[in-house]
């Protein structure tokens, strides 16, 4: 499969979401969706990551855009993640990982020397047009969430 670029079409979703539902991306057409992949709940680097995009929400709402986490995480185990940490952003449960494969992003990780498969952390900005405007792989939590909303800004 080739990989996923900057000007091409962003794979569709419909997914269930934190506190019943489903999120999609045909729901937010016409506005720019951040949508972030992470590897999983509640661990140090997903947890900063999510703090800072709820963080920033008010500024990504008056940006006119959407910003949804996804994870192979269920909806219940969001539910809580939202709770514990006060979270105010979107969060899709991929459980069957099929959106995370339609964006390329179950990929071989290593850790301590142990080869493993999991979710790259990455950000994808869509455009307005449902097109891919700017993406971010390999992310590095850290002034990450500022940085996209300064893409989102720039749309």
């Amino acid at each position: 499969m080739a990989d996923l670029e900057v000007g091409g079409p962003a794979p569709q979703f419909d997914l269930p979401r934190d506190g019943g539902g489903s999120l999609s991306l045909a729901a937010s057409a016409g506005k720019p969706v951040v949508l972030y992949f992470y590897p999983q709940d509640d661990t140090t680097s997903c947890t900063q990551e999510a703090i800072s995009f709820s963080r920033l929400k008010p500024e990504f709402e008056k940006a006119g855009a959407v910003v949804i986490g996804l994870s192979p995480d269920s909806a219940k185990k969001h539910d809580k993640f939202k709770s514990k940490y006060d979270l105010t952003i979107d969060l899709a449960a991929d459980e069957e990982r099929k959106v995370i494969e339609a964006y390329r992003l179950w990929v071989e990780k290593s850790m301590y020397g142990r080869k493993y498969m999991g979710v790259e952390r990455a950000t994808f900005l869509i455009g307005r047009d449902g097109r891919i405007a700017k993406i971010w792989r390999k992310v590095r939590v850290k002034g990450h969430a500022e940085a996209v909303l300064e893409a989102v800004r720039a749309l």
